[in-house]
């Protein structure tokens, strides 16, 4: 698990590092570097020891790179130095932001052999005042420490940058690029900041208080200039400005209502074409029944639902007896529509007086449907052209100036969080990317190696996390390698990791294994083999492998042999029965007929068996003899190891040439990773990162135990001597010619 990720910097990212499809090339001059290189694992690695070294990472070939990118997420480094190193924001490290991490040491370092050791402080002492960067950091070191109550002190620690977010608390310009209304004292300014954030919306500042970008003032005076002018469109128009100032309002009345009355009148249209429907149309005794059974003040939606009113022929909509979920609106239409077009004392709605009230507002409804700047509406007509005519806009721009002014502070002190990480994690970070000298180093484990499985009598050291083990597991079949995809779980937490498997046999490690993994943190996870990418382990588990399928062959056919037996014994077992039953009912089924004897098929079948054994027994004495005559005695040594050889041979040297082409790249490149070098697993390097189980140095093991089968141990030893006596009989029947057998062709 990585570490807790620590709280946002509250400064503005860098700008982005360009993402070059071509190598980065130094702007250095001056003699060519001499890089040094170490081979380990087969693999030629740079070595950087220097601070050259650093410096001149942008001329290496980055052929030369063990690793282009890495992903952010999944790996034993801070969470938060990750975040800093990815400047775009892809989730991914490449090459670039490497190298403008590094850059950006080294401006603000006096030593940059600084980030080869480890520590996790900066002294201010080893800052680079002489530089405009170094000065800056200084500058909001210091201010940092101060916040942080530690105004004398000369280091920054990892745990003073650990929240920044309140380091601008009591400052209203911060350089975030936001204004609030407590940034300024003019009341009127002010008021156009809340109407204006009402309006388009703010965002929160860092002391987490909402305001104003410079895009959102740009959005809110471009709405109030599209408002004024759709208004100044209207009203040069007579037939949509047919209520004045209050035509907006009756167009909003109008729409709120008009679907529900529209429905209304054709529900009074169907009931004059058959009154038998009028009951269905103003909805059923059961439908309100069922409304009547639950609590009406909060079924708004079910009562809106119903009609209008009662809908029967001819029928005028009565303005006082209508859907209580409806009865607001309508009093707005009555108040701002009909009283107007229809008059004060209007009580009823006849269709007739509807349809002419439509058709009056019908311009104003077009009209108000290509309303322009619509988010400052809620304002009022009044209160646009009075923001417009005042001094609004320039204020909300000298405000945000003034933000703009502390922006470079603002900025270097997220540059104090970003330096101090740096310090801490860029090596690191360095050792498992443009080599791999962590992955090995037997004390210092990868920052992809999530931690340790403990299953089958195994450790396994090389574990990675991943999201998918099925899309994994085609990603990684090049590698050749064992993988045992385990699920883990914790309380509260779960995970998926691929176990690189490089030692010992596959016999047991199947998918249900149960184990338990460790994490880089030492906590302890229930792991489960959920599934296995299957490929040679080792030469030893090859040797054996032909030995163990003779074994198991022989089990399926002697389990084979038994069921057949057992087949013939239920068999028997049910004629016993008949035989009893026949006997008990005193009623005798006639026996089935005997099949007719075959006197021909039986004789060649013995005769075929002999002539088989014979030849079997031909070739085995020649085998024997053949043995017994190896002159000097070393030849029956050779001889055997020979025997050996030819049944574990090609499997031991399938093994071996896998074995050789095993690599780490295909492993990391399905969790994200673009690994660049060809990063071996060779036999030495795969006995490093799974060990078996063995008993200590200097450990007693008393070997009487009391639970040994002790007769099957005995019947085994008789079986060997029973077995070696046999063959040397033969052995000696064929050396002093009286072989039994001969084959008669």
């Amino acid at each position: 698990m990585s570490q807790a990720q620590a709280a946002p910097v509250p400064a503005p990212a860098p700008a982005e590092a360009p993402r070059a499809e071509a190598p980065v090339v130094s702007l250095r001059t001056g003699p060519r570097h001499r890089w040094r290189f170490h081979r380990v694992g087969g693999l030629d690695q740079v070595s950087l020891e220097t601070a050259d070294d650093l410096r001149q990472l942008p001329d290496l070939d980055q052929k030369l790179w063990v690793a282009l990118s890495c992903p952010v997420k999944g790996l034993e480094l801070d969470a938060r130095t990750l975040e800093l190193l990815d400047v775009d924001r892809d989730g991914r490290v490449r090459v670039p932001e490497i190298v403008e991490a590094i850059r950006f040491c080294d401006v603000r370092l006096r030593d940059l052999a600084l980030v080869l050791r480890e520590g996790d402080t900066v002294a201010l002492a080893d800052v680079n005042d002489g530089t405009p960067e170094g000065a800056a950091w200084l500058a909001a070191a210091r201010r940092v420490l101060g916040h942080r109550g530690k105004p004398d002190a000369e280091r920054v620690t990892v745990e003073d940058v650990a929240d920044l977010s309140k380091v601008f608390d009591g400052t209203v310009f911060n350089g975030d690029g936001i204004v609030t209304p407590d940034a300024t004292d003019d009341a009127d300014l002010r008021q156009v900041l809340v109407d204006a954030i009402a309006c388009v919306g703010g965002e929160k500042d860092r002391g987490g208080t909402e305001g104003l970008t410079a895009a959102r003032v740009e959005k809110f005076y471009g709405d109030l200039a599209a408002y004024a002018a759709w208004w100044r469109a209207g009203e040069s128009r007579p037939d949509v400005m047919l209520l004045g100032e209050r035509t907006a309002a009756a167009v909003e009345a109008l729409r709120a209502v008009r679907a529900k009355v529209n429905d209304w009148f054709v529900r009074c249209g169907l009931a004059a074409i058959d009154p038998r429907g009028a009951a269905v149309l103003n909805r059923t005794e059961a439908e309100y029944a069922a409304l009547a059974a639950k609590d009406l003040a909060g079924a708004t939606a079910e009562v809106a639902g119903f009609p209008l009113a009662r809908a029967a022929p001819g029928r005028a909509l009565p303005l006082d007896e209508v859907n209580p979920a409806w009865a607001g609106a309508v009093d707005a239409l009555r108040r701002e529509v009909l009283a107007p077009i229809l008059g004060d004392d209007v009580q009823e709605l006849t269709a007739a007086a509807w349809a002419r009230v439509q058709g009056a507002l019908a311009p104003a409804d077009a009209w108000y449907a290509e309303m322009a700047g619509g988010s400052v509406a809620k304002l009022g007509r009044a209160r646009v052209e009075a923001i417009l005519a005042g001094p609004g806009r320039a204020g909300l721009e000298e405000l945000l100036a003034r933000d703009k002014a502390a922006e470079p502070m603002a900025k270097a002190i997220g540059d104090v969080a970003r330096l101090v990480h740096y310090r801490r994690d860029l090596f690191r970070l360095l050792r498992n990317f443009v080599s791999f000298t962590d992955f090995y180093d037997p004390n210092m484990p990868a920052i992809f190696q999530a931690g340790t499985l403990y299953v089958d009598g195994r450790s396994c050291e090389l574990c990675v996390r991943v999201e998918d083990a099925g899309a994994h597991a085609t990603a990684a079949a090049p590698s050749r390698m064992y993988v045992a995809y385990c699920a883990l779980k914790r309380p509260g937490a779960s995970m998926n990791v691929a176990a690189c498997v490089t030692q010992g046999d596959s016999d047991y490690l199947t998918a249900g294994r149960n184990g338990i993994f460790y994490d880089r943190q030492g906590r302890d996870w229930d792991a489960t083999v959920v599934k296995v990418l299957e490929n040679p382990i080792s030469i030893r588990q090859a040797f054996f492998a032909p030995y163990k399928k003779f074994v198991r062959l022989v089990e399926d056919n002697v389990a084979r042999f038994a069921a057949v037996k057992a087949k013939a014994s239920d068999e028997t077992v049910a004629g016993a029965a008949t035989t009893v039953t026949e006997t008990a009912t005193g009623q005798k089924a006639p026996p089935p007929a005997p099949p007719p004897a075959d006197i021909g098929k039986t004789v060649g079948i013995v005769a075929a068996l002999g002539v088989g054994i014979g030849a079997l027994g031909t070739l085995f004495g020649g085998f024997v003899s053949g043995f017994m005559n190896l002159q000097p005695w070393w030849a029956k040594i050779v001889a055997v190891g020979g025997v050996v050889l030819l049944i574990s041979g090609p499997s031991m040297l399938i093994a071996w040439l896998k074995l050789r082409q095993r690599t780490l790249g295909p492993i990391l490149d399905g969790t994200g990773w673009a690994v660049n070098g060809r990063v071996k697993v060779n036999i030495p390097l795969g006995a490093s990162l799974t060990g078996r189980a063995l008993l200590p140095a200097g450990a007693h093991r008393s070997l009487a135990d009391p639970f040994e089968d002790v007769a099957g141990r005995r019947n085994r030893r008789i079986s060997w001597l029973v077995i070696l006596l046999f063959v040397a009989a033969l052995a000696a029947a064929r050396w002093y010619h009286v072989w039994p057998f001969r084959l008669k062709v």
